[in-house]
């Protein structure tokens, strides 16, 4: 159990500063994450990595020279922010470009893919490279879903040695995919982990059993077998990834045997042994292996194996010297002389002053966030609760840190007089910059998308509202990808758009018309019990999660149903369509 803690909902932001006091002479703390305390010569491309909290020494501990410019640093198990990964890439160029690097998660595929494009709008040169590691996640032929575990820092090592040998952005870029198209991981739980503040652990493995082909987000395992001896585990963790040894892959090999926060040190070299072993009887030569945490999941009891097959260029990358917090072959550097210069903040969204009649439909959006607030502080213990069946348990949280966010954001925009549009859009960027993760950047590009339809000048009436719906409802498809049947929000969203928009087509009231449309989406979001997650950290588990509804789904039909207590349904015999 994780025991220290101040306020459990800040326990990323005070452990990051914490680590940034203990390592001074590594990194600087920037807005969003860490950076080298001694930036990069000029010249060299930066490699930035990221994710949630929870996995040191990944993902801030390998900040340092021959391993990361730059690491982004989200809530635990969260992704972080798009403006979190701008603002540490922004801080860590050395203007050859960046590389971000970090697992195949969908959060952070569209938080850092968002940052991405903000960088190159910038006129920074960025690329992205997912590691893909996790044989347990998905089958062969479907690599690219696979997500990244322990792999990340085989990738990340390769990627950092070869920004380190002055190579240009597009080498970088094709190291970091040919280290992951080499590596391989498969893991094995034994217990797991527990949030801050939180009574119990996300999951639990039956006495006598343990569980197959673990995540670090605190998943569970895809399946339970019988607890075995140190032999048979490095023997079972051994072959799988043998079933995969890559075409034409030569006897080489690089190699960890990753902890993930509970499983000791001894108990690891032990299980090393019988592991090394295992690969000497494959016919394979280890070079310089690693054993011990280099990718964790808070406490838990676990540990996972993984291999990357060398070749002539791997070998010399992989072989480099390196010097982080969590990960050093160097002798601790000088302290660096003079401050850090950082560059400038990220400029915010502009403030337009609306017309009387935005500024009344200011009032009402600020209105709605502050019931929506309360709301989903009401419920977040349960939706934190429906989300760990086949999650990480962090979305009542996530909502929590959006909703706040977003508030504040509405109530500064609001003492300048803002519009509706500026209001809702300064509401929509704060709550996908705090909340993180899959469901904070949804919830931003659909808000900042509904807000372009309002406008800051005239009225919010019922035609503009649902061509704002309608554009939420577009962007969180476009972005994210899913489709009704995912098992994802989009199950209660289309369905109230689709609802909503209808109604107010054929001249109903819009008040009444989403009364009826929050129905229906509660319908719709209580039905997704019944689906199959196909997207999302949900789907490698996704037997688990039947019987369970989706806990996007239910906040957003709970929202909807907010929202539409606050409105009333208004006289249906009226004209109004305010």
């Amino acid at each position: 159990m994780t025991r220290l803690f101040d306020d459990p909902d800040r326990f990323s932001e005070d452990q990051l500063r914490g680590f940034a006091a203990a390592y001074p002479e590594h990194v600087t703390v920037v807005p969003g994450g860490v950076v080298r305390a001694r930036p990069q010569s000029a010249g060299r491309v930066a490699v930035v990595v990221g994710g949630g909290s929870g996995h040191y020494p990944a993902f801030s501990g390998l900040v340092g020279e021959g391993l990361a410019a730059g690491a982004v640093v989200g809530n635990i198990f969260t992704s972080p922010s798009a403006r979190q990964a701008e603002s540490v890439a922004r801080a860590a160029d050395a203007g050859a470009g960046v590389l971000f690097s970090f697992g195949n998660y969908a959060g952070d595929r569209m938080n850092f893919g968002m940052a991405q494009a903000r960088l190159r709008d910038a006129g920074i040169d960025t690329r992205t490279v997912m590691v893909t590691d996790d044989v347990a996640s998905a089958p062969a032929e479907r690599r690219h879903e696979r997500r990244g575990i322990a792999g990340d820092f085989t990738v990340f090592k390769v990627a950092g040695a070869a920004a380190e040998e002055g190579l240009d952005l597009d080498g970088v870029e094709a190291a970091a995919n040919h280290a992951n198209d080499r590596t391989y991981s498969f893991g094995i739980a034994f217990d797991g982990c527990t949030m801050p503040g939180a009574d119990a652990p996300l999951f639990t493995v039956p006495e006598g059993k343990m569980a197959i082909g673990l995540g670090i987000h605190g998943e569970p395992g895809v399946r339970d077998a019988d607890m075995a001896d140190a032999p048979a585990i490095a023997r079972t963790l051994v072959e799988r990834l043998l079933a995969e040894r890559p075409e034409g892959a030569g006897p080489r090999v690089a190699a960890i045997l990753n902890g993930l926060g509970a499983t000791k040190y001894e108990e690891l070299f032990l299980l090393w042994g019988h592991v090394a072993d295992a690969l000497a009887g494959a016919g394979l030569t280890v070079v310089r292996p690693e054993v011990g945490e280099l990718v964790t999941s808070l406490d838990m009891a676990a540990c996972s194996l993984t291999l990357m097959w060398l070749d002539e260029d791997l070998e010399r990358w992989w072989c480099s010297s390196a010097d982080a917090p969590g990960f050093s072959r160097l002798p601790l550097p000088k302290v660096p002389d003079g401050p850090c210069v950082l560059p400038d903040a990220i400029p915010g969204a502009p403030i337009t002053q609306g017309d009387a009649a935005s500024r009344e439909a200011a009032a009402g959006t600020l209105a709605a966030l502050r019931a929506l607030r309360t709301a989903l502080h009401e419920a977040a213990a349960e939706l934190g609760r429906v989300d760990a069946v086949a999650g990480d348990g962090d979305h009542g949280r996530g909502m929590t840190k959006g909703v706040d966010a977003a508030v504040r954001a509405a109530e500064e925009a609001d003492s300048d007089e803002a519009g509706a549009r500026s209001l809702l859009s300064a509401a929509a960027d704060a709550w996908a910059d705090e909340a993180g993760g899959t469901s904070g950047v949804l919830w931003g590009v659909a808000l900042r998308a509904l807000a372009q339809e309002l406008g800051d000048t005239g009225r919010a009436d019922g035609l503009r509202t649902a061509a704002g719906a309608r554009a939420a409802l577009d962007a969180v498809t476009s972005l994210g990808g899913a489709k009704p049947g995912d098992k994802t929000l989009v199950d209660a969203l289309a369905p109230l758009v689709d609802t909503f928009t209808t109604g107010v087509a054929r001249g109903a009231n819009p008040r009444a018309a989403f009364a009826e449309a929050a129905a229906v989406a509660t319908e719709a979001a209580a039905a997704t019990a019944a689906l199959t997650p196909r997207l999302g950290r949900a789907r490698p588990l996704a037997e688990r999660s039947v019987g369970t509804p989706d806990a996007g789904a239910l906040s957003l039909a709970l929202c909807a149903r907010t929202v539409a207590a606050l409105l009333g349904n208004g006289d249906a015999d009226s004209d109004d369509n305010g």
